[in-house]
């Protein structure tokens, strides 16, 4: 399956300004599949896993605080070349340089509150579905 999942959160911060529904619009449009999807809360410890990677940014522990301080939609989707076409989706991590038409230009509101996370490889996508959802969650 390689090549054609990736992994996605919709962030606190876009849960929180109620944009799931169009965001959730934006993915289907751009012709992706869901195939799991959770709405959910990672506590600090879950949020300190998933962001291990960053353990040693300077940003690390603002991250974790942030992304468990409310609820999150997770969700693995499906399409041809996923994590590049999902990239280019969600647009660039600083919103003042994303794309028109992509999810961060539209509803981030900051470098750190961006809206949405995007698996960087098909490797991670892997990895981070993993992370939420067991087989029995997925379709």
């Amino acid at each position: 399956m390689a090549g054609r999942v990736t992994f996605t959160m919709i962030k606190p911060d876009a849960v929180r300004n109620g944009h799931i529904g169009n965001i959730l619009k934006m993915i289907g449009d751009a012709g992706f599949k869901i195939r799991a999807m959770k709405y959910t809360r990672m506590t600090a410890d879950q949020a300190g896993q998933f962001y291990e990677v960053h353990k040693e940014r300077p940003f690390y522990g603002e991250l974790v605080d942030f992304m468990s301080s409310g609820p999150i939609v997770a969700a693995i989707l499906e399409k041809d070349n996923a994590v590049e076409a999902f990239r280019t989706l969600i647009g660039a991590t600083n919103p003042a340089q994303a794309a028109e038409g992509t999810i961060r230009k539209a509803y981030a509101t900051s470098i750190g509150e961006n809206a949405v996370h995007g698996s960087d490889s098909d490797e991670n996508a892997l990895i981070e579905g993993d992370f939420h959802f067991s087989r029995l969650e997925r379709f």
